[in-house]
């Protein structure tokens, strides 16, 4: 990065919020374009993974991209509070909002923000426990929630195409390796995505256009088989671990109630290790283009900024003391 690059963006973080951290898009074609990334899961990372996205996406192609936590009250990142997420109101201003949730009990005043975007029409690129993003039991916004009745699966099954099911690969023991099953832009130059997350079931609408499946890897190495024997899904069918492979990328429309239409791409990888992968990598990037309505470049840019060690997924393995700005 060139010093012209390095001030800028040291330059716009000294007036982001202390809550949230924010990167400038320098130039590219995503320049003009508000990504807000939502960080909040107690166990894959995203407090380490999203803000090197926004990393990416701004130093490589030019979005500018406000990443927000879920924080403790002296203004530390707490994965383990799941009820504030401050800075919410950045979806206001957002062309796209990537999350990595689960769990989540926000207060009515902040989950109002997130249920304007969605009934605004805007997109979404949900990652992993997103499907299961939370778990709120009563008053306005309860339909949200995992357990809703009264919208059958809340915002996972109703918007993301699917919910919490279980782990059909072994978790820790068994990684993920991804399948094309057609062609997309999105897929442009993804290949030989691999990562240490398992396989989720999975069972998207019929609506829903399925891009890849993951097969479930015999151990946690890119070298090893694939894996066999057979399990029974959630539905009572019993059927091999890969045959059929579970989906672990789709895309879907959903036109909301006020008859508008949000654009899904939904991945259940989505770990912090798992952005070590650079196919993995292109295609969250590419997401964020078609997602947006820019062309998807036939080979994205998605090389690291930086250093990045990201810490294993597993709960309570958060850096305790870490405020936002620590992860510029």
């Amino acid at each position: 990065m060139g010093l012209m690059a390095l001030a800028v963006l040291a330059s716009s973080l000294s007036q982001a919020p202390e809550d949230r951290l924010i990167f400038e898009g320098e130039r590219g074609p995503g320049k003009g374009t508000h990504v807000v990334l939502l960080a909040g899961d107690e166990e894959y990372r995203s407090e380490e993974g999203l803000p090197q996205l926004a990393k990416i996406l701004s130093h490589r192609h030019g979005f500018r991209c406000t990443v927000l936590f879920s924080l403790g009250k002296d203004g530390t990142i707490d994965p383990d509070r799941h009820d504030n997420q401050p800075g919410l109101e950045a979806l206001k201003t957002a062309d796209l909002c990537i999350l990595l949730l689960r769990f989540r009990e926000w207060p009515e005043d902040q989950m109002k923000h997130f249920a304007d975007y969605y009934l605004a029409g805007k997109p979404f690129l949900a990652l992993r426990t997103s499907t299961h993003a939370f778990d709120l039991k009563s008053g306005p916004y309860a339909r949200y929630g995992w357990k809703s009745s009264d919208w059958p699966g809340g915002f996972g099954k109703q918007v993301l195409g699917e919910n919490w099911v279980s782990h059909w690969g072994i978790h820790g023991q068994q990684a993920t390796r991804a399948i094309a099953v057609k062609e997309h832009p999105m897929l442009k130059g993804v290949s030989d995505i691999f990562g240490t997350t398992d396989v989720y079931e999975a069972h998207p609408p019929a609506a829903a256009e399925i891009l890849m499946r993951g097969q479930v890897v015999a151990g946690m190495a890119a070298a090893d088989p694939a894996a066999s024997g057979r399990k029974k899904t959630a539905y009572g069918v019993e059927q091999d671990l890969n045959d059929p492979m579970m989906p672990i990328v789709w895309t879907r429309s959903v036109k909301n109630e006020t008859g508008k239409t949000n654009r899904i791409l939904t991945c259940t990888m989505g770990a912090a290790t798992d952005l070590l992968n650079e196919g993995f990598r292109r295609l969250v990037v590419n997401g964020t283009y078609w997602l947006t309505g820019l062309p998807v470049p036939s080979k994205a840019n998605v090389e690291l900024v930086g250093e990045y060690h990201p810490s294993a997924f597993g709960f309570g393995g958060y850096k305790k003391g870490l405020k936002p700005k620590d992860l510029r």
